[in-house]
């Protein structure tokens, strides 16, 4: 068996991730489901062999440090993977995630227009957050792109690995790789606020001191895109301010109150068709309401003004859920499994006269 021929039928199946584990078959997942073809089980020697051309003698001795190490591997003429190996069980796994070589507009994947909006404002910090998986790289790639296509901008990107590489349009980027052109994410985002930058994209911020680098850079007059793993904006803005101490919050609170311009949460859903999955959005924006909640630190009420917020252009993960489902893009069943709170949905289903049956067909009440 050899790598390349995995990575073919991956792409052919419209694989997004190969796993790769000591005692188990190769698996694919494809629309967000572990797909398992014939094979026999890896041993250990088989999964070396698999990695031999994708780690080099460096890659190797972090792997070695740290037993973990992330990579980007490019096959010419099949595609570009994200990979990581790790060690589980005192033996090695891998994942490798596929990466178009083509970055997807924002209209390609079906966001809404003010995701259009957020991508060109002047100055500011927009997030995108979501699960692993869900697809924050490609939002903030086809953000960039927008940028890229309708700017004159210096656009500067932070990243572990860079993922989707992006030809200068009418901007200039420059893109940095933790590990190899900057050793953290906190130093690459102070290295770039020297290089002319008038959008900052750091792949995520996972400490406090790029948190703060960031907050600073976007009061300073910049745009800021980046990502959290948290699933929703209001534990967005939980998770920012957490990551400071007491005596710092009345001053974080005021930062971000004044430059968060949007926080994107997404999650992705099975089409109804079988053919993919689609982007479904949980949008906050940085209106006047949003900036005192999170002043006042009235946290929670922020899910109140983002359901009552649609004429600014918000929306609830269930209000996305529910145009969705109307729309015929995704079923009743799984559009309740992605939901936090079904039974709202449900309830929201019944006010535009629906009855609920049977999830799987519900029916327009006589």
């Amino acid at each position: 068996m050899m790598l390349n021929e995995l990575l073919t039928t991956m792409i052919a199946k419209g694989a997004s991730d190969l796993h790769l584990k000591v005692d188990s078959p190769p698996r694919f997942r494809i629309h967000g489901e572990l797909v398992t073809p014939r094979g026999n089980k890896l041993g250990e020697a088989d999964v070396w062999k698999l990695l031999s051309t994708v780690l080099d003698e460096s890659d190797r001795e972090r792997f070695e440090h740290e037993q973990d190490v992330d990579v980007l591997y490019f096959v010419p003429g099949i595609g570009r993977f994200r990979v990581n190996v790790s060690r589980q069980m005192k033996s090695t796994s891998v994942v490798m995630r596929h990466i178009p070589t083509e970055i997807p507009s924002i209209r390609d994947l079906g966001l809404p227009p003010v995701i259009e909006e957020l991508a060109l404002l002047p100055r500011g910090m927009v997030l995108v957050t979501g699960t692993t998986g869900s697809g924050k790289s490609t939002t903030l790639a086809a953000m960039v792109n927008h940028i890229n296509i309708s700017r004159k901008k210096t656009i500067v990107t932070v990243e572990d690995p860079v993922e989707f590489v992006h030809v200068d349009r009418r901007s200039m980027i420059r893109q940095r790789s933790v590990g190899i052109d900057v050793p953290s994410f906190s130093r690459g985002l102070k290295y770039a606020l020297r290089q002319d930058p008038d959008v900052i994209l750091i792949g995520e911020m996972r400490d406090q001191e790029t948190i703060q680098t960031a907050l600073t850079a976007a009061e300073t007059g910049h745009l800021v895109l980046s990502t959290l793993h948290t699933i929703n904006g209001p534990q967005t803005v939980e998770r920012v301010l957490n990551a400071f101490p007491e005596g710092l919050l009345t001053q974080v609170r005021m930062q971000l109150s004044q430059t968060l311009r949007g926080v994107i949460s997404q999650r992705l859903v099975r089409r109804r068709d079988g053919r993919g999955r689609i982007a479904v959005l949980e949008i906050l924006l940085g209106t006047p309401t949003v900036r005192k909640q999170i002043l006042d630190g009235d946290i929670p009420r922020l899910f109140t003004t983002i359901s009552e917020g649609n004429l600014e252009g918000m929306q609830s993960f269930n209000q996305a859920l529910l145009a969705a489902y109307l729309a015929g893009q995704i079923s009743l069943d799984d559009g309740l499994e992605t939901s936090d709170n079904p039974d709202e949905l449900k309830l929201q289903l019944r006010t535009r006269g629906f009855e609920q049956r049977s999830y799987a067909r519900p029916t327009l009440r006589d």
